[in-house]
């Protein structure tokens, strides 16, 4: 009877923890990048690969890194669709954050291998 109970646990263990398990396989571990806004020199974190903050913390962590109206849309979007988009956005997050801040006066800013790094996780081609 036990030995049924810990393998029910560890199934619904393995059903909880299967976007965090999936996200890391196919987009690797949150790895943090340095960028530097062009015009004040500011420098600042921003991340690529599977946000593992965002599927335990969800819709705070846009609000956490300064990104507020984010952060509520995406308050609003989970409630409307029942929890599935905290499912779906640790896989897209990071990316949509990271090309944000790169859109709008940062650059990478950090040692090359993790500039190319950034680049191909993001997207970026350099011709």
């Amino acid at each position: 009877m036990s030995e049924i109970l810990s393998l029910q646990i560890l199934i619904i263990l393995l059903i909880i923890f299967s976007p965090l398990i999936l996200g890391t396989i196919f987009l690797g571990w949150q790895k943090k990048i340095k960028v530097k806004h062009n015009e004040s020199g500011i420098l600042k974190n921003c991340f690529v690969g599977y946000s593992w903050t965002y599927f335990f913390f969800g819709f705070f962590v846009p609000i956490f890194r300064g990104e507020i109206s984010i952060g509520v849309f995406h308050l609003i979007f989970s409630i409307v669709t029942f929890g599935i988009f905290q499912l779906i956005m640790p896989f897209l997050y990071n990316k949509q954050y990271s090309t944000r801040l790169l859109n709008n006066s940062w650059s990478l800013h950090d040692s090359e291998d993790n500039n190319a790094l950034a680049r191909q996780k993001i997207g970026i081609t350099t011709d």
